[in-house]
């Protein structure tokens, strides 16, 4: 989720100090893990959905409404606020990297021994990480709109773009998926470089979910982000793709400004099990963008790597 424009400059110059340290995480000294809050529904093989910046366990239900509902599967998902996050809130600074410590925690008191991972933009990053901390309990990777070195290449943001931004998410939250609102304001603000369908459900979708996601994402998160960008060092985790052995599904929007479609390419490319997708007509916020196509496309994933880890 982005909604505000200290966001899209983040993936242009992808300045990750706090995700370079990701990548010595497992030889550092780990600080104290968070009690995140997680929503858990559905009983059986568990995927844990791990959101984006701005974000929240609520803006996953696309994926944990469906999987936990589907009989044939027997999922459980188990969707966290994030630190700093929705429901985890907290005054205190902290790293990018802690987010691995907490979500390491999290997995162990909920006593998952293998799992799958769904991660979405800056969550895909951390399902990447995850993968490469705890190879032998990651089962399998559904990556959206994400990339082992992600590059965008959003335009420059005007003070026009923020104030129909604004005027846009004030006007949806106090009358969802309004036309007129979506013509006259969505069409015209940054919106514009997430979305390429501006459907009412994508507009449902930000009333419900991204606005709420948006605010409730704390100083102390953002802080963090940024100060890993300010850094200067780049994150680039493709050399170590190699490693992850486990079935990964990559899926991308072909208009993505915010992590580039040719940037997620190139992380499949890497992974040495991984089907890739890019949707036609689509940004970074696809998966509320065409909703039924990539949840069946994900189940057909699922039925294969299951057929195939059964045979």
């Amino acid at each position: 989720m982005v909604l505000s424009s200290d966001l899209p400059i983040l993936w242009d110059q992808l300045t990750y100090d706090g995700l370079m340290k990701l990548q010595s995480s497992d030889h550092g000294t780990k600080s104290s893990a968070y009690p995140l809050v997680a929503h858990i529904q559905g009983q059986g093989y568990p995927i844990l959905c791990l959101h984006g910046h701005p974000g929240s366990a609520q803006c996953m239900s696309v994926f944990t409404n469906h999987f936990s509902g589907l009989s044939r599967h027997r999922f459980q998902t188990i969707a966290p606020d994030l630190r700093g996050y929705g429901k985890s809130q907290t005054r205190t600074a902290f790293e990018m990297e802690d987010h691995l410590n907490d979500l390491e925690a999290l997995v162990d008191r909920l006593q998952l021994d293998r799992f799958l991972i769904l991660g979405w933009s800056l969550g895909g990053i951390l399902a990447i990480e995850l993968a490469l901390k705890m190879p032998d309990r990651v089962s399998g990777l559904v990556l959206l709109a994400t990339a082992a070195r992600p590059r965008g290449n959003h335009p420059p943001v005007s003070w026009q773009d923020n104030l129909y931004t604004g005027l846009a998410s004030i006007l949806n939250l106090a009358k969802p998926a309004w036309q007129w609102n979506i013509d006259t304001f969505g069409k015209r603000s940054l919106y514009r470089y997430l979305v390429q369908q501006h459907t009412a459900n994508v507009y449902q979708h930000l009333a419900r979910e991204g606005v709420s996601a948006y605010l409730q994402t704390t100083r102390q998160a953002h802080r963090a982000l940024w100060n890993a960008q300010v850094q200067r060092v780049r994150y680039d985790r493709l050399p170590d793709l190699a490693r992850i052995q486990c079935p990964a599904l990559m899926l991308a929007g072909e208009c993505d400004r915010h992590i580039t479609p040719q940037s997620s390419q190139e992380t499949a490319s890497y992974l040495s099990h991984c089907e890739m997708r890019c949707y036609k007509n689509t940004a970074h916020l696809f998966p509320w963008e065409i909703s039924e196509e990539m949840l069946t496309d994900i189940d057909r994933w699922l039925e294969n790597i299951w057929s195939e880890q059964s045979s």
